[in-house]
């Protein structure tokens, strides 16, 4: 029965991955995520059902659009299958459980930043709020008040920390540091994390971008990154491993 469950989750995870493909590069553009149906970028072609299968479409047509035979990009598979792998993941670890639930919820806005912001280093405010309120309604409705409001005190700290690690960075390298969706986004963080996991994520996910920040300004000569990605990439990270760095840290 287990194994039934996993890879209907699974699958459920690459559909949604699908979906999230399209919210991550249509918002950005101020775009409607619902209409018009999905299309071949190059040639406009709407494409049918079976077109539209996660994974195993781009397979059968060999990466290529039925129609004209333009390359289809890799990222497309690549966010299907991953949103797929950590819904099952999820699964493994918590089961169908309220710690499922939030991790889906972060490994979602995860991906959907993924596109946004490696595609046009712009986290949509739609999404921030979407998914910082689903992360609110779980805890009021499943852990209750207290942890509620605990939740928002801890977003809106985080928000404040990231707001002057900000100025802090624009002094330093006397230019934009940081966008304001990575400070948004450390709500978010707050409603899912403790404060010290939630500081303590900031500092993995600096570590975590420190080589791709090496790399592109050695290769590129360029100091932006998305940043974004890191810092959820960290948070799902950190729930997860069910680090709790509190205490850790007093021994």
């Amino acid at each position: 029965m287990e194994i039934y469950v996993g890879i209907i989750v699974f699958v459920f995870g690459t559909l949604l991955g699908s979906f999230y493909n399209v919210v991550g590069y249509r918002l950005p553009k101020g775009l409607s995520i619902v209409k018009p149906g999905s299309f071949c970028p190059k040639c406009n072609h709407s494409l049918k059902w079976y077109e539209l299968i996660p994974v195993f479409s781009f397979l059968i047509q060999k990466g290529k659009c039925r129609q004209c035979g333009g390359r289809i990009s890799l990222f497309y598979p690549f966010i299907e299958l991953s949103t797929g792998i950590l819904f099952l993941l999820s699964y493994l670890l918590f089961g169908l459980s309220v710690e499922f639930m939030i991790s889906i919820l972060i490994s979602s806005f995860l991906v959907i930043v993924i596109v946004s912001d490696v595609n046009y280093l712009i986290i949509p405010d739609e999404t921030t709020l979407f998914f910082s309120f689903l992360a609110l309604l779980i805890n009021f409705v499943f852990y209750g008040w207290k942890e509620g409001l605990e939740s928002i005190c801890c977003g809106i700290f985080l928000f404040v920390v990231m707001y002057f690690i900000m100025l802090l960075g624009n002094k330093l390298f006397k230019k934009e540091s940081l966008g304001g969706g990575d400070i948004k986004l450390m709500f978010f963080v707050g409603c899912v994390l403790s404060v010290t996991n939630g500081l303590f994520a900031i500092f993995l996910s600096s570590l975590l971008a420190l080589p791709i920040s090496m790399y592109v300004y050695v290769k590129k000569k360029s100091r932006l990154i998305p940043f974004g990605p890191f810092i959820l990439l960290a948070t799902l990270v950190i729930f997860l491993l069910d680090i709790d760095i509190f205490a850790i840290l007093i021994g």
